[in-house]
C-alpha cells in the first residue's frame, strides 16, 4: 500500500474527513514518527509494532567492481519489529 493508497482508504473510511484531511493526518503521523526516530527515540504502536534503531559499526568492505578495499563508516539504521497480532495475521 503506498501513501496516497493509505489517504484514499481513510478518506472513504471516514465520510467526515476530506481528502485534504486525511492527508495531513498520515503526514503527521509519519513526521512524528520520523521525528522521534531522528531524536534517537523508540516509537511503539500497540498490536502493530515497533520502531527503533539499530547501530551498524563500521567495518572494511569491497568494491564488487574492483575488488579493493574500502573503509565503511559505522551508522544508525531503523528497524521494525512487528508486534504479536500482527505476526499473527500474517502468518494465517
Amino acid at each position: 500500500m503506498t501513501r496516497s493508497e493509505l489517504v484514499s482508504t481513510l478518506a472513504q473510511r471516514f465520510p467526515q474527513l476530506s481528502i485534504q484531511d486525511a492527508d495531513i493526518s498520515v503526514k503527521e503521523i509519519i513526521s512524528a514518527v520520523t521525528e522521534t526516530l531522528a531524536n534517537g527515540d523508540r516509537v511503539e504502536i500497540r498490536g502493530f509494532g515497533s520502531f527503533s534503531l539499530n547501530y551498524r559499526p563500521p567495518r572494511i568492505g569491497r568494491n564488487p567492481k574492483t575488488g579493493e578495499k574500502v573503509s565503511v563508516p559505522g551508522k544508525w539504521s531503523p528497524h521494525f519489529k512487528p508486534g504479536k497480532e500482527l505476526r499473527d495475521l500474517v502468518d494465517r
